[in-house]
């Protein structure tokens, strides 16, 4: 099973890396309606995904792992991951790739995200009651008792999300579709890791964060870590994983370059390292929280959860571009 997650992550972030949706240019760019890429990507990712997966399910070769419904903590937790995506410039999954490139702001998000991760286990105990009411494992396929008529709707479902991909992409008027062949790859490969004979799970990242930071701080003695240990795990490994394809493939392209400040960054917020280095810190606490706080993150919320339909995790995508963009207006263009 270790080496078979490996070979997930890795694969994982050759994808990511392959249509740049790892770079702090994309997902910065994304926040300023600048680039429309990730948007792109992770729209052709749920549209073509929630179809395989139902299909794959439907046959008893994977299950599904709905994300709670719970309001306070999705309301709460997107509008903070957003706000620190935008500012930091990377999500969960992406800061282990672009560490691999040479990202240094990458490095100082991720022991961000690590204090992060450790500070929620902390005030877990005293938030708590803010993070309800939980309305339980809800889906679109759980609201329709028809499977025809789920099965009806779920094709329309997916094939407008995959339009709404081309529709941004029509703004864009670029002739790039690597975003489209991403997207389709993002599907299948979850659609594997979901199923019972890949890890029988959706692909995640950000519940290494606490993993690590409790392990780390020697707090492994609480409900909390006992709940996350056996994903956080399987999320470390995971990310090793995208670390090395970040590693490999820019050695490959004679890409890697060690750097701190990125050309968006020197555009709007200056030169200085320290600065960067700063913001990029708080960035990675502020998503790790927020990630936390909902239960999930882009990729073990928005596209995992987004496959399967689950209303938890579509809420959770509208609070959390929402937050992205508004972010991005008011740190990057103010």
């Amino acid at each position: 099973m270790f080496i078979l997650t490996l070979i997930f992550g890795f694969l994982f972030g050759l994808i990511l890396q392959y249509a740049r949706l790892n770079k702090y240019n994309t997902i910065s760019g994304m926040a300023m309606l600048e680039d429309l890429t990730v948007a792109k990507a992770i729209a052709v990712a749920i549209g073509v995904g929630a179809i395989l997966l139902n299909i794959e399910i439907s046959f008893g070769l994977a299950s599904y792992h709905v994300k709670p419904l719970v309001l306070g903590g999705i309301a709460l937790g997107g509008i903070l991951f957003g706000a620190g995506m935008a500012i930091l410039g990377y999500c969960p999954g992406t800061l282990a790739v672009s560490l691999g490139e040479g990202s240094l702001d990458a490095l100082f998000g991720i022991i961000g995200g690590l204090l992060g991760g450790l500070v929620f286990t902390l005030l877990l105990p005293s938030i708590q009651g803010i993070l309800g009411p939980d309305l339980g494992a809800v889906s679109i396929q759980s609201l329709i008792e028809s499977k025809f008529l789920f099965f009806i709707l779920m094709a329309i479902i997916g094939l407008v999300f995959v339009a709404a991909a081309f529709w941004l992409h029509g703004f864009e008027k670029q002739k790039n579709y690597r975003w489209l062949i991403a997207g389709i790859l993002l599907a299948v490969l979850n659609t594997i890791v979901f199923a019972h004979f890949g890890s029988d799970r959706p692909i995640g990242a950000s519940t290494s964060y606490p993993y690590i930071g409790d392990a780390l701080a020697g707090l492994t003695q609480n409900d909390y870590f006992a709940k996350i240990q056996k994903p956080g795990h399987w999320e470390l490994i995971f990310l090793t994983g995208a670390v090395l394809a970040g590693l490999i493939g820019s050695l490959a392209t004679k890409s890697f370059k060690l750097k701190l400040v990125h050309e968006n960054w020197k555009r709007y917020r200056g030169t200085s390292k320290t600065k960067r280095a700063v913001w990029a810190f708080i960035g990675g606490f502020i998503l790790i929280f927020g990630a936390r706080m909902a239960g999930g993150c882009t990729s073990g919320h928005v596209i995992s959860g987004g496959m399967q339909l689950a209303i938890s995790s579509l809420l959770f995508a509208v609070v959390v571009f929402t937050s992205l963009l508004l972010t991005g207006k008011l740190f990057y263009k103010s």
